[in-house]
C-alpha cells in the first residue's frame, strides 16, 4: 500500500522543476529565432538548384545536395575579397577613431569641475539614437554637391569643392557616418567604468602628486581597459557587419557597388540574382569569421586587461 505523498515532497519538486519553468521561454525563443535559423542558413548553404531537361515547366528545378560547391565559389570570388579588403580599410579607419573620441570625452567628462557635464553628455550620445537610415540620408545630402552646403561656402570662396562621394573619399565618408553615430554609445560605456573608480584612488594619486593628465594616463586608463575592450569587441563585429549606411549612400554616387561590402554582396545574391544557396554560403563564412576574430581579439588581449582570470 502506496503512501501519500508529503507536502515537504512536493515542495523539492516543485523547486527543483522552477529554475526549469523560468528559463522554458527564453530557450524556446532562442531555439526557434536563433538556432533554427541558423541550421537553416548552413543547411542551404550546400544545397543548389539543378535544371531537370530544359528547364522550362512549372516542376523543371529541384533542389539537389552541392556539397563544398557554395564555399569553394565564394572564397574564390574575386568581388568577396575586393569587398572583405575594403571593409577592413573601413575597420582601420572607424575603430581607432571612434574609441579613441569615445576616450577622450569621457575622461573629460570625468574630470573634476567640468561644465556643462550633462548637455555635453546628451550631445555626444544623442547621434546613437539616431537610426542609421537617416543618419545616412543625413549624411548623403551633406554630401551631395548640388545641396551640400560645403560645397556652396566652398564655391562662394572660389576654393575646389570637396567630392565625397567620389572613389577617392567614399570610404572616409561611409566611415565618418560610423564614427558619428558610434562615439555616444561607447563613451557612455567607458564613461559609467569610469565612474566606477572608488574617488579615494584620485585622491591617493592626487597626494603623491600626480596631475589630472598623469592621472588619466596612469589610472583611469588601466582600470577601464576591460571596458574598452569590450567596446573594441563590438566596434570588430560592427565593422564586419556595415551595410546599412553605405547601402543608403548607394544610389547617390557610382562609387559604392552592389557588392561593396560582404552583406551588401549577400544582399545582391539573396534578393537580386535569387541566389540563395551561395548567398547562405556567403553568411555561414562572414559568421565565422566574426567570431573568429572576436575570440581572436578577446584571446589576444585577456591578460593584459583581465589579468588572464578565468570564471
Amino acid at each position: 500500500m502506496s503512501s501519500a505523498p508529503t507536502a515537504g515532497g512536493v515542495g523539492r519538486r516543485v523547486s527543483r522543476t522552477a529554475p526549469y519553468a523560468f528559463i522554458l521561454p527564453a530557450a524556446v525563443l532562442f531555439v526557434v529565432f536563433m538556432l533554427v535559423p541558423i541550421a537553416y542558413t548552413v543547411f542551404l548553404s550546400f544545397r543548389r538548384t539543378q535544371a531537370i531537361g530544359l528547364g522550362l515547366g512549372p516542376n523543371s528545378r529541384e533542389q539537389v545536395f552541392a556539397g563544398w560547391e557554395n564555399y569553394a565559389a565564394t572564397l574564390t570570388d574575386p568581388e568577396l575579397l575586393d569587398s572583405t579588403v575594403r571593409v577592413l580599410g573601413y575597420g582601420l579607419i572607424l575603430v581607432p577613431v571612434m574609441l579613441g573620441l569615445a576616450l577622450l570625452f569621457a575622461l573629460l567628462l570625468d574630470t573634476p569641475r567640468v561644465l556643462l557635464a550633462r548637455f555635453a553628455r546628451i550631445s555626444i550620445f544623442l547621434p546613437y539614437a539616431v537610426p542609421v537610415i537617416i543618419a545616412s540620408l543625413l549624411w548623403g545630402f551633406f554630401y551631395l554637391p548640388s545641396v551640400s552646403p560645403v560645397t556652396a561656402v566652398a564655391e562662394a570662396l572660389g576654393l575646389p569643392a570637396p567630392d565625397f562621394l567620389g572613389l577617392d573619399n567614399i570610404l572616409v565618408s561611409v566611415a565618418n557616418i560610423g564614427v558619428w553615430g558610434g562615439v555616444g554609445f561607447n563613451m557612455l560605456v567607458i564613461y559609467t567604468s569610469l565612474r566606477s573608480i572608488p574617488q579615494e584612488v584620485y585622491e591617493a594619486a592626487r597626494l603623491d602628486g600626480c596631475s589630472e593628465v598623469q592621472i588619466a594616463l596612469r589610472v583611469k586608463i588601466p582600470m577601464v581597459m576591460p571596458s574598452i575592450i569590450l567596446t573594441s569587441v563590438f566596434s570588430i563585429i560592427a565593422t564586419l557587419q556595415v551595410f546599412s549606411e553605405p547601402k543608403m549612400l548607394s544610389p547617390l554616387t557610382n562609387s559604392i557597388s552592389t557588392t561593396w561590402t560582404p552583406l551588401m554582396k549577400v544582399y545582391r545574391d539573396a534578393f537580386i540574382a535569387n541566389d540563395i544557396y551561395s548567398a547562405a554560403a556567403t553568411s555561414v563564412i562572414i559568421a565565422v569569421v566574426t567570431l573568429v576574430l572576436s575570440l581572436g581579439f578577446l584571446r589576444l588581449v585577456n591578460n593584459r586587461a583581465f589579468g588572464g582570470e578565468q570564471r
